[in-house]
């Protein structure tokens, strides 16, 4: 049986290469495959000492009993082409998954558009590019509903190997790292150093709290982040769905004044600060509490995963104001 030359060695040869080994190696690979199909279709002829040989330059496969005889049998030569012909493809399709895996490995920690290509239960699969990216349930946004060929901009979060061993591109919708990146490509002071992010914190699709800082002074982080009527961070949000909001957050070394503003939008009354347990208690008016909680305690919980504090929120009653006598008023008319 043989192989057309051309064909069989630039197959070999490309697996070969690409692989990073000798042609030989292919073609013991290609033997051991012609091997089992020879003892899956001639179980009674199939001993230890048979061998197979594929000749390199024209792809003619043989094989031989111990004796050296040539006892391919008749026919056979279809069976070992098509053999010989799997093992290669394989080879390279394992190769280009390996080049693959290979270019996205560097990827990680960026994002990427995707569009929704299939689904596996509650997983979803996204064409990324040269490949699938794996959206699981885990990474994906709460209540963002996803539909076959929309598209969506997704973190490249790592590589992990199924059971099976083929490499899986785990990508993410609910990373803190996809808002920071979201920034990053939205804010040019990010880029170029002017305006650091300091920690991302998220309740994904729901609420998430950046604190910043700025690496020179006459620029203003918040609102460089915001953007002029709130462009900047409003293309962030849209990019996420469009529900979950984005608190902006000054960074301060200063813990009281970063607590204060983490706390945010609700207005602080005093603050007092355990640095050795990492604990504060927070002082807010009554109106100011449900604020400063959150609904289901949402924006405490932030604040305090962004502050690296436990905080306790401690509500004062509202101070009543008495009404004045007519004598106060007579003697201080102007208060």
């Amino acid at each position: 049986m043989t192989i057309i030359k051309s064909e069989f060695s630039l197959a070999l040869n490309q697996v070969a290469t690409e692989r990073g080994i000798s042609p030989n190696d292919v073609i013991n690979s290609i033997e051991q495959a012609i091997l089992a199909a020879f003892k899956k279709e001639y179980p009674d002829q199939f001993n230890e000492s048979i061998t197979t040989k594929v000749n390199k330059e024209t792809g003619m496969v043989k094989i031989f009993n111990d004796k050296k005889e040539d006892i391919t049998p008749p026919g056979f030569g279809r069976i070992a082409a098509q053999t010989a012909k799997q093992v290669v493809l394989q080879g390279i399709r394992e190769v280009e998954k390996k080049m693959i895996v290979s270019q996205y490995q560097s990827q990680i920690g960026t994002t990427v558009r995707g569009r929704v290509i299939r689904f596996d239960g509650i997983n979803v699969y996204l064409d990324i590019g040269r490949a699938e990216g794996l959206l699981p349930r885990e990474e994906q946004l709460k209540n963002e509903k996803y539909e076959l060929n929309s598209t969506l901009l997704v973190y490249i979060k790592q590589i992990t190997n199924d059971k099976f061993g083929n490499p899986k591109i785990i990508v993410s919708r609910s990373d803190p790292k996809l808002i920071e990146e979201l920034f990053k490509r939205e804010v040019p002071e990010i880029a170029n150093g002017a305006v650091e992010i300091k920690k991302v914190v998220r309740a994904p699709g729901e609420r998430a709290k950046i604190a910043v800082f700025n690496n020179q002074s006459a620029v203003d982080p918040v609102g460089a982040c915001v953007g002029q009527k709130g462009i900047r961070v409003q293309t962030v949000t849209d990019e996420l769905g469009g529900q979950e909001k984005i608190d902006i957050i000054q960074w301060n070394k200063d813990e009281k004044l970063f607590l204060i503003s983490a706390l945010s939008p609700a207005q602080i009354t005093e603050v007092e600060v355990d640095d050795k347990n990492k604990r504060a208690q927070v002082y807010v008016d009554e109106t100011q509490a449900p604020l400063a909680i959150g609904r289901g305690g949402i924006n405490v919980n932030l604040a305090s995963r962004l502050t690296g504090f436990d905080i306790n929120i401690v509500q004062k009653p509202k101070k009543e104001v008495k009404p004045k006598t007519e004598k106060e008023v007579k003697e201080n008319p102007t208060n």
